[in-house]
């Protein structure tokens, strides 16, 4: 039985009363407020009586000694899944969107950039975006490319149209024969694979592929350092979180107290915790909002992040926002779901 099933009709109204109410106004909700408000059809005697209940069940509680109550982490998840309906998209939020993004010739790094942003504007909360995963991309064409003596450029060129670089460390000048051939056999023995299934495997596709010293001690280093040389992460720079305007977030109420300031400018700052939480979200398909202590790193507890994955060809990447867990839920989740729903249709 899910949450919302749990509760009586009259206290899902209730509580839906609450969060609206504590949403708009970052002030706990009383009973008396709540019947001017709502017209829930009940004195505000029995709304009072409800939302006695409802704390007992850990959806409300008291702060300090104010005689209203404040939706718990419980209570917004029982809203998320239960109670909303999806706002619809304004034709001017929709215009400024697909403004941003149809900007022509523009790396999707930009786009991206400019998605967190906009979409940060529109919601009041942080935006934030991550590029697409490799993983899964297959492997068009692999060009080596002489920088020095000792150092090689691997080109690697990727089905949707992706070109990453990555730089391949050599002992001394390998001669121009050798490079061409070591990039023969790379593109024979490799191109069509995942780089996933090139990291699991190159060590047995390259084996006995060349004869000549010269070439087979470079094809080695490709071997020995395949897991470096094909991680998806670093050939797209994926740990690379783009974001929108802290200043934005940092004028919301939860922020005027100074240790919660001060966890917001550590995200913002050191934003792993962050970037490993979109990158988990981007193994998911649809919508996904993780609420409070829903999240396992602490640093994230007192927020929520909501996010949809895009599509850009084959590739798969995560767009959304980060907030205080008093949040406009309806609002964000449409605007997050139509800016996924853009970036898929815009990115090549």
């Amino acid at each position: 039985m899910s949450r919302v099933e749990q509760l009586s009709k009259r206290e899902r109204r209730v509580l839906e009363a609450v969060i609206q109410t504590y949403v708009q106004t970052a002030e706990p909700a009383g009973s008396r407020t709540l019947s001017r408000r709502f017209g829930l059809g009940v004195s505000p005697a029995t709304i009072r009586n409800t939302m006695s209940d409802l704390e007992e069940k850990g959806f409300l509680f008291h702060p300090h000694t104010s005689a209203g109550r404040v939706p718990t982490n419980k209570a917004y998840r029982a809203y998320v899944d239960g109670l909303i309906s999806p706002a619809p998209i304004a034709t001017a939020e929709h215009d400024r969107l697909a403004e941003v993004l149809r900007a022509p010739d523009s790396p999707i790094e930009t786009i991206l950039r400019r998605a967190a942003q906009s979409l940060g504007v529109l919601t009041q909360e942080l935006g934030v975006a991550m590029g697409p995963r490799l993983a899964t991309s297959v492997l068009r064409s692999l060009d080596l490319v002489r920088v020095s003596d000792e150092r090689i450029l691997m080109v690697l060129a990727l089905e949707g149209g992706a070109v990453r670089t990555v730089f391949v460390e050599v002992a001394g000048s390998i001669a121009e024969s050798a490079l061409a051939e070591v990039t023969k056999v790379l593109n024979e023995r490799l191109a069509g694979l995942t780089l996933e299934e090139i990291r699991t495997s190159v060590g047995p596709r390259l084996r006995d592929s060349i004869s000549v010293r010269d070439a087979r001690e470079l094809l080695n280093i490709f071997v020995q350092e395949a897991e470096t040389l094909f991680d998806e992460k670093i050939a797209l720079g994926e740990d690379q979180l783009l974001l929108g305007q802290a200043s934005v977030l940092a004028e919301q109420p939860e922020f005027a107290a100074a240790d919660r300031m001060r966890r917001l400018i550590e995200l913002t700052e050191r934003p792993q915790a962050l970037a490993d939480a979109l990158r988990r979200r981007g193994e998911t398909s649809g919508i996904s909002i993780t609420i409070g202590t829903e999240h396992d790193d602490e640093r994230l507890r007192d927020f929520t992040v909501v996010t949809a994955e895009y599509h850009s060809g084959p590739l798969t990447g995560v767009i959304g926002v980060i907030g205080p867990t008093r949040m406009p839920y309806e609002k964000v989740i449409s605007l997050v779901n139509h800016t996924s729903q853009l970036l898929s249709e815009l990115l090549p």
